[in-house]
């Protein structure tokens, strides 16, 4: 069965960091685009950065650049989110995504798996 499975979400006060995960199960990773959206309570669901298959080019939307970093480990067939200096706009639930044969797009009608999403809160 191939799936992906998302975690690490919590509550965290403003300005603190969190690290997200997104674990591949049944297919390596190693082979896929891979994206994580969110999405806000009454909000759009979002596409905010993908890590290309190949050679690993990444993109950020604006809204995160300089604070979020995406990375993988093969090893261990998972892909991170690293996001620092957190804002209570951030607070959404994340899911990650893969496609394959795919490059540099943060359309979600391109990828085939997704996880399951983990909560984000931003609060003090």
């Amino acid at each position: 069965q191939l799936q992906l499975v998302d975690s690490g979400g919590g509550l965290v006060q403003p300005g603190g960091s969190l690290r997200l995960s997104c674990a591949g199960s049944g297919f390596s990773l190693t082979y896929y685009t891979i994206a994580w959206f969110r999405q806000a309570p009454g909000k759009e669901r979002e596409g905010i950065v993908f890590i290309n298959s190949g050679n690993d080019t990444t993109y950020y939307v604006d809204s995160v650049k300089g604070r979020f970093t995406i990375s993988r480990d093969n090893t261990k067939n998972t892909v991170y989110l690293q996001m620092n200096r957190l804002r209570t706009s951030d607070t959404a639930v994340y899911s990650c995504e893969a496609g394959f044969g795919i490059r540099s797009t943060l359309d979600p009608e391109q990828y085939t798996y997704w996880g399951q999403g983990t909560q984000v809160t931003v609060s003090s």
